[in-house]
């Protein structure tokens, strides 16, 4: 029988033991998100959808409820059902991301969504990342007399169905990132930096060589080729917009509901959403962005730091470099430092995938980041 005192018990104790400042972060990032949503399509739900102006602006608000009761219950799981439940949860996805190739819903020439109940072209690659950190560090920190560098194999193991499965999508920006994340976790656990680089290398060389060579990534050689040669390119006409509509905001922006670019590019309140922001609102929201996400990043390094459990500290550093390399990429393709990806900003991008990987992502490292009861 329900019984509300316990519950009530259960979650005063969870509130009073997170950290409060990284809830609020998080809460401040995602309630941003929320606001930018709602000015970036307007426009589009009014002039495309031919229905009401806050269509988009209802569906990213259900998905950011339903991503703060993800979060919370990641967050106040015992420590040791967090873990047993993630490994599960990893095969889990790792399931739901093969059968993208059987039933996976194809657009643009690309075969990355799974029609999932609620959850229309849901992305299982963001439900895989969060897992997998936890699923590599587990395998570094097993307690059994097994060589060091057997463990690195194991990973490597582990993390080589995932990039194929990606590559064959294809989605060679995910790819990537599951990839650096694997290299960061393996170089923090203690592999010298000459086998790490060895293997980094190499493995961009095989990949270099797969999409210059393979025909099904050539749209992607495409998008490469232009990135470097933008005049004779066929895939610039997205990054321009961005670049123009940074240029044409500058320090403080065009005022709230004057950028064209979100009618402009398609996807761009996923794939754009920083120069769409800083259409709008100028460099310098992107910069008081910018300045929130470095200090989420500083709080939780400074768990990190007094942090003595050495598989806690690795699932929680992994947890921040994939949150650094993504937006790092994203903000890269909307300045033209890299080619396009299609790379959500983590918190702040609209879609249902990109929100629940992020807000179980989020719930993990507030998990790992409570106050210790003895």
């Amino acid at each position: 029988m329900f019984n509300f005192n316990s519950v009530y018990r259960y979650y005063y104790e969870w509130w009073k033991n997170i950290d409060k400042t990284l809830f609020i972060l998080i809460v401040l990032l995602f309630s941003l998100g929320l606001f930018f949503s709602l000015v970036s399509t307007s426009l589009i739900a009014s002039d495309k959808l031919d229905t009401n102006n806050y269509f988009f602006f209802f569906k990213h608000l259900i998905f950011i409820c339903i991503g703060m009761i993800i979060l919370i219950f990641f967050s106040s799981l015992n420590e040791k059902n967090l873990f047993k439940f993630s490994i599960y949860l990893f095969f889990i996805s790792l399931f739901l991301l093969f059968l993208v190739q059987i039933l996976g819903a194809e657009v643009k020439g690309s075969r990355r969504w799974l029609n999932i109940f609620f959850l229309p072209r849901f992305q299982p690659i963001e439900l895989v990342k969060p897992f997998i950190i936890i699923f590599i560090a587990t395998i570094l920190c097993i307690e059994k007399n097994f060589n060091i560098y057997f463990k690195y194999l194991l990973t490597f193991i582990a993390i080589i169905p995932v990039c194929l499965l990606l590559m064959m999508q294809p989605d060679i920006g995910q790819a990537l990132l599951v990839f650096l994340s694997w290299s960061i976790l393996v170089f923090i656990s203690g592999i010298s930096l000459p086998i790490i680089l060895t293997i980094i290398g190499s493995s961009l060389l095989s990949l270099a060589y797969m999409v210059f060579s393979i025909a099904k990534f050539g749209y992607i050689k495409s998008r490469i080729q232009s990135f470097f040669n933008p005049i004779d390119g066929t895939h610039i006409f997205q990054p321009n917009k961005a670049i123009d509509a940074i240029s044409n905001g500058g320090f403080f922006g065009k005022g709230i509901g004057e950028g064209t670019l979100k009618n402009k590019v398609p996807e761009a309140h996923t794939d754009y959403i920083i120069s769409v922001i800083s259409e709008e609102f100028g460099v310098v929201a992107i910069v008081l962005l910018l300045i929130l996400f470095l200090f989420f990043i500083y709080t939780v390094f400074k768990k990190i730091y007094v942090e003595k459990n050495e598989k806690i500290k690795l699932v929680l550093t992994g947890s921040v470099c994939l949150i650094i390399i993504q937006a790092l990429i994203h903000i890269g393709v909307n300045i033209r430092l890299l080619p396009t990806t299609g790379m959500t900003l983590p918190f702040l991008s609209y879609g249902g995938s990109s929100i629940v990987g992020i807000s179980i992502l989020s719930g993990i490292i507030l998990n790992l980041t409570k106050r210790k009861v003895d």
